[in-house]
């Protein structure tokens, strides 16, 4: 493997060192939350529900930062940056895209203002699907009719972007009301289900994109086949 192998590496590193356990306790935290509301246990602590929001904000930011740098990794390292599509202009764009990202993520984590912060997160969510809809971006498909799309690690991570981007700019409303209590739970049961996916489908993916050393290889026979192809087509 190659120092840019390692780069591609970054994003399941942190996941798998980071973000899973982080999920394991802020689900183990939830249940007590919860049975502690339901006083159906009262072993405890009482700040257990402000240590869950607390440890859930930390999740939700570091979801959508893996996310982003997943994407930096893999637009960046494609092609050298000699080559790389669109020279600087599309290169300064995509740039101030993830700025803009980052500065909307720390507006919605730190805004108390409801309509600043459901601003900020739908912008943040939408800088995200814009840096993984470049052609740079490895994704089995686009079209959600076909079973490609729902197998698609990429796509279960956009879906937890906005799961955890709802989490965190509602915090304030699902603490103070039921019914956004409710819809935060039943927003983050599916964002566990996808957790769960994206465990399947992470190491799926790496198996899917060749190291780098591989690549020139995989360009050439890719290019020799389509050479063939048109050689023997049948001609009208």
């Amino acid at each position: 493997m190659q120092t840019l192998d390692w780069i591609w590496l970054l994003h399941p590193i942190f996941a798998v060192a980071l973000i899973y356990p982080l999920l394991g306790v802020v689900l183990n935290l939830s249940l007590q939350t919860r049975s502690r509301r339901l006083k159906l246990q009262n072993e405890s602590p009482a700040n257990v529900g402000s240590v869950h929001s607390n440890l859930g904000r930390w999740l939700s930011a570091g979801v959508i930062a893996i996310v982003l740098l997943a994407l930096v990794v893999m637009i960046s390292t494609e092609h050298p940056l000699t080559e790389f599509e669109g020279g600087l202009i599309r290169a300064g764009l995509l740039l101030l895209v993830l700025i803009g990202s980052c500065i909307a993520l720390l507006t919605t984590w730190r805004d108390k203002r409801p309509a600043y912060r459901a601003g900020f997160s739908l912008l943040c969510w939408a800088g995200v699907i814009v840096l993984g809809m470049q052609p740079e971006v490895f994704r089995l498909g686009d079209n959600p009719l076909k079973a490609e799309f729902w197998q698609s690690h990429f796509w279960g991570g956009i879906g937890l972007v906005g799961l955890m981007l709802f989490s965190l700019a509602s915090r304030q409303e699902i603490l103070r009301d039921l019914r956004w209590r409710w819809l935060h739970i039943t927003a983050n049961s599916l964002a566990a289900v996808i957790f769960l996916a994206e465990a399947i489908t992470g190491p799926k993916a790496l198996l899917e994109i060749p190291l780098s050393w591989q690549k020139p290889y995989i360009q050439q026979a890719k290019a020799e086949r389509v050479a063939n192809y048109t050689a023997n087509a049948p001609k009208a």
